[in-house]
């Protein structure tokens, strides 16, 4: 409204648009006099500017994926007391919000007369160190030039993603990649369990070749049960959410998925929030785990 009456007050004056609009004449004086000197309004609004900026910071650090909840708990590790209440206020005064995750259908080839090692994990995906226990999955994307597919090795202590490979075919090469990556990237961790789905993929002779060449421990879970994959499919439904679903409608094919994904698993690993590990990125939570780790052996 002081918009539109400062428009037209040349023409009809103020006191006569305000006869008709649902506004006194004083409150226009003092919406004006308060955009003159901002000093002079409240404690609360003038701390609603500082935050709103440190928001908008935060929610575009994060490619404006963070939802109130991500962007409270980012603005408390900088240091900053806000109650999430203002956060969520804000944000939704100022149409800020994150992405929504949604679900994909996600299938995966298997055979069940093939040999397959043994179940080590049991659901139970918790581990205690890095490189105790990784899970590999992947995931489909349809693009312009037919479907691609991304696979990834997650390492369960941090959530970190040590392995990925984007693929236009859905074989064993594809997954041998991102298992090379994880080893390389790792330095060649001895004894690190690797859990997957029965997928045909990992189930073939060169994947289970390489992994006892390395030292890795092959787990495989049973077949259609939801809980085993449920911790892979966690991240690929993040992946999907916050690169395939929300930075492109259309994807022209293996290059520009590839390049995203790069993008994101960088920001995955070194700066997005987990609440899994008390809202700090996986590397920061890797890194704090080895810290401890060096000071327990100097009091030693």
């Amino acid at each position: 409204m002081v918009q539109f009456i400062d428009d037209y007050r040349g023409s009809y004056g103020i006191e006569l648009i305000c006869r008709v609009l649902p506004i006194a004449p004083s409150t226009y004086h003092r919406a004006k006099d308060l955009e003159c000197c901002p000093e002079k309004r409240s404690l609360r609004s003038q701390h609603d500017d500082y935050y709103l900026s440190e928001i908008k910071r935060i929610w575009q650090n994060s490619k404006c994926r963070y939802g109130a909840r991500k962007v409270w708990q980012q603005m408390k590790a900088d240091g900053l007391k806000v109650a999430r209440c203002t956060v969520e206020r804000l944000m939704s005064q100022h149409g800020l919000q994150g992405v929504w995750r949604g679900k994909d259908k996600i299938t995966t080839n298997s055979r069940d007369d093939q040999k397959r090692a043994d179940d080590l994990v049991n659901r139970n995906f918790t581990a205690h160190c890095p490189n105790q226990l990784w899970v590999a999955d992947f995931t489909y994307i349809k693009t312009l030039s037919g479907w691609v597919y991304t696979a990834f090795i997650i390492d369960v202590f941090a959530r970190s993603i040590v392995g990925w490979k984007i693929s236009k075919r859905m074989n064993t090469d594809m997954v041998m990649v991102a298992l090379n990556q994880a080893i390389a990237d790792r330095n060649n961790p001895k004894d690190v369990i690797h859990h997957s789905d029965r997928g045909v993929q990992y189930l073939s002779i060169h994947y289970i070749d390489k992994m006892a060449e390395s030292n890795v421990i092959a787990s495989v879970g049973t077949t259609g049960d939801l809980y085993e994959s449920a911790l892979a499919e966690t991240v690929n439904g993040l992946y999907k959410t916050e690169v395939i679903h929300y930075l492109k409608e259309n994807w022209h094919g293996v290059n520009d998925v590839e390049l995203a994904t790069l993008e994101w698993v960088d920001w995955f690993n070194k700066t997005r929030l987990h609440s899994t590990i008390g809202y700090m990125p996986p590397f920061e939570f890797e890194k704090r785990y080895y810290d401890n780790l060096t000071l327990s052996g100097i009091a030693a």
